[in-house]
């Protein structure tokens, strides 16, 4: 498969899952959480489907285009092994939805990652929340979901928080 069509499938992917996501956690009180801005696609999408909800976004260095860049009191800067601890402090077990699109170009340092972030985003999802990610994460409380009809597996994973 080449590399375009590996990025369509990720893409086309990401917009299901989070459509899925937004109506399935749409009578959750609770915060969204966008882990990962880089150029702000997803986070604008996001903005697009669920206008109503606070999305908080986590990133080491704000580079986004200027349509999706979030307000200032929406970004917690730094590394996430600091951020999202402090999160939980401050919001609590309380997000409803957090996207998580960290990974790189290597696989094998993708799944390094998700082994030691998943612990760590895990406390922060509120009882029936959901996480969208674009690797597999490693959660040891939160239950794996069917993709919706449209996403392309293994392109994306749902968990839900019991």
């Amino acid at each position: 498969m080449s590399r375009l069509d590996i990025f369509i499938n990720r893409m086309v992917s990401q917009r299901a899952c989070l459509n899925h996501a937004a109506e399935q956690t749409a009578g959750l009180p609770g915060p969204v959480f966008e882990l990962g801005l880089g150029n702000g696609r997803t986070y604008h999408h996001m903005c697009e489907i669920m206008p109503d909800r606070d999305i908080f976004v986590f990133e080491r260095a704000i580079a986004s285009h200027p349509d999706s860049t979030p307000p200032e009191d929406h970004v917690l800067l730094g590394d996430v092994f600091d951020t999202l601890p402090a999160a939980l402090e401050r919001f609590g077990p309380t997000a409803s939805l957090i996207h998580a699109d960290l990974g790189g170009h290597n696989a094998q340092k993708n799944i390094e990652f998700a082994r030691k972030i998943s612990p760590v985003i895990e406390p922060l999802l509120a009882p029936g929340g959901l996480m969208v990610s674009s690797d597999r994460m490693f959660f040891t409380g939160l239950t794996e979901t069917d993709l919706p009809r449209d996403a392309v597996p293994g392109r994306c994973f749902i968990y839900r928080a019991g």
